[in-house]
């Protein structure tokens, strides 16, 4: 059997945390059994469903490095199949129409409530011609009316349900469109799905789902429930938290290989292991060893691997990332230096990549002020002369590489009897506009001749003026 599995978000809004580990897990448990891994978008909510949410799915499965094998499907597509699938199921007596009014349908969960039982629909028309109400009819599914449902959640185990807890669900509203809990079936059925993994807010909807199947002579797949997130405070993981969509977590310069890493161990362990490339995540993982409780997220500890990331990946892999954050800022890169090299000088004392990239914005663009704080205590009319022997050395020097910029400075503050950082700390707001950067001579050498003599000359015009 080949393994089949699936992600199908609702194009409703972002894709979030919870929906990305779900696919996570989807894609790993297909990958691992060389199998096939399908993307489906479930858009039967016209009222909710946004082409912006369909692009954002679209990203973020791309930046993540999800690939699927078949799709994107949309079930508003298939709206030709599923009414024919309703039709034969009317055909067959597994279905019946409902004339019931809302008004009826509140007064019938009313009397339930008062009653204390629980509320559900209690199949009035499930054997009668109510047809002379004059009502649109929806389509409900006749589910057995004895009997259980049981099946082995691949993370929670043997579930049992009884027939009599589950009521004839609507399959086709009045407008004829159908409902999540049947286009899912029919999809799943179609698509050849062996497994489904999804959140533990689809349990209730499973045994409907596999009533459904058995009406139409098809095997139910596999299905496993993963637990839900949880904020720090304990209540499920929402916007008060800082949940954000994945491309969201891009915007604020975390890798992809990162938040897969985060995402993985959030809710599944290998022994101690914390750090797992995707190679190590699609031989290890399995679902079964998914934890049944709840998750707690901890953006610490996404911060404290992202910047393991940063250190450890190839420059060049990180460079791509450096990249996309310049270019959201306008950044011309081709304008300065090597990307790969702008990685190996500040990944030590950076974070996240949008941090990167702020420090690093003047290698690429000239800045119209200082920091304030830093010129005010380094760019002194004390200074003038030793910055203007430092400016006439660089301008001097022929082989512009760290080491030789480096000597230059050492040379100044012996000929000047200053200690080295009374020369490097004042160049460095010079040319970088503040007292943040890179080891001075690596920071000179990225920056290139031009632009380092070019700011000197500004750095002491701004000294000059300060003096006078």
């Amino acid at each position: 059997m080949t393994v089949v599995t699936r992600f199908a978000p609702s194009p409703t809004g972002l894709l979030h945390i919870g929906g990305a580990r779900t696919a996570l897990y989807s894609w790993l448990h297909a990958r691992r059994h060389n199998g096939r891994f399908v993307l489906r978008i479930e858009d039967t909510d016209r009222e909710r469903s946004t082409q912006v949410s369909v692009d954002a799915i679209l990203d973020g499965m791309q930046w993540l490095g999800l690939d699927y094998d078949a799709g994107p499907f949309y079930q508003t597509q298939r709206f030709d199949r599923y009414k024919a699938v309703i039709q034969q199921l009317l055909d067959e007596d597994k279905a019946y129409y409902c004339y019931c009014s809302r008004e009826e349908l509140d007064a019938m969960r009313e009397q339930q409530l008062a009653s204390k039982q629980k509320p559900r629909y209690d199949g009035r028309c499930r054997d009668t011609d109510n047809s002379h109400k004059g009502t649109r009819p929806v389509v409900r599914f006749r589910n057995p009316p004895q009997g259980h449902v049981e099946f082995n959640d691949l993370v929670r185990g043997k579930i049992v349900i009884d027939n009599r807890e589950l009521d004839d669900l609507i399959i086709a509203r009045s407008d004829g469109t159908p409902t999540y809990n049947f286009t899912v079936v029919i999809d799943d059925m179609d698509m050849g799905m062996t497994h489904v993994v999804r959140g533990d807010d689809h349990i209730n909807n499973t045994p409907r789902q596999i009533n459904i199947f058995r009406a139409l002579g098809a095997e139910p797949p596999q299905y496993g429930h993963v637990p839900m997130i949880l904020g720090p405070d304990g209540a499920r993981l929402s916007k008060r938290h800082g949940a954000v969509g994945v491309m969201q977590y891009r915007q604020e310069g975390y890798l992809p290989e990162a938040l897969l890493n985060y995402l993985v161990r959030l809710g599944w362990s290998h022994g101690d292991q914390e750090i797992f490339s995707l190679e190590e995540m699609i031989e290890k993982f399995d679902i079964s060893d998914v934890n049944k409780a709840a998750s707690t997220f901890n953006s610490e500890k996404l911060l404290w691997l992202n910047h393991h990331y940063m250190m450890t990946l190839p420059a060049g892999q990180v460079a791509q990332e450096l990249d996309w954050q310049l270019q959201q800022r306008g950044v011309d890169t081709a304008s300065g230096p090597s990307l790969q090299a702008v990685v190996e000088a500040q990944r030590e004392r950076t974070k996240t990549l949008h941090e990167m990239a702020e420090r690093s914005l003047f290698l690429y663009q000239d800045f119209d002020q200082y920091d304030e704080k830093a010129a005010k205590k380094n760019l002194r009319p004390v200074i003038l002369q030793p910055m203007q022997n430092i400016a006439e050395r660089f301008a001097a020097l022929e082989n512009w590489q760290a080491e030789n910029l480096h000597q230059q400075i050492i040379d100044c503050a012996e000929q000047l009897e200053l200690k080295m950082g009374k020369i490097a700390q004042p160049v460095r707001v010079a040319v970088a506009g503040s007292g943040v950067s890179p080891p001075i001579d690596i920071t000179l050498e990225l920056l290139g001749r031009d632009k380092t003599l070019r700011r000197m000359e500004q750095a002491l015009d701004y000294i000059r003026a300060r003096a006078e």
